[in-house]
């Protein structure tokens, strides 16, 4: 009983999951990272970004889908 709550429990989570994996774009391409840059910067850089560091990522799409910003009203 206890390994088929279990197993049901993991379902719903990856059915959850997989929903959400959609609409984050990670599928979309073959790499957790764009390039090498995105990969030194997601290790090391991101202490201390600079300006050209932003263009790059800008240039390059490194980050996924933009989320707008709403104020509360």
């Amino acid at each position: 009983m206890k390994k088929l709550f279990f197993l049901l429990l993991m379902g719903l989570f990856m059915f959850g999951c997989g929903a959400n994996v959609k609409q984050s774009g990670f599928w979309e391409h073959g790499a957790h990272y764009k390039n090498w840059e995105h990969m030194k910067f997601s290790w090391w850089g991101y202490k201390n970004p600079t300006e050209a560091i932003n263009n790059n990522s800008t240039e390059q799409d490194w980050w996924g889908l933009d989320i707008p910003y709403i104020p509360a009203e």
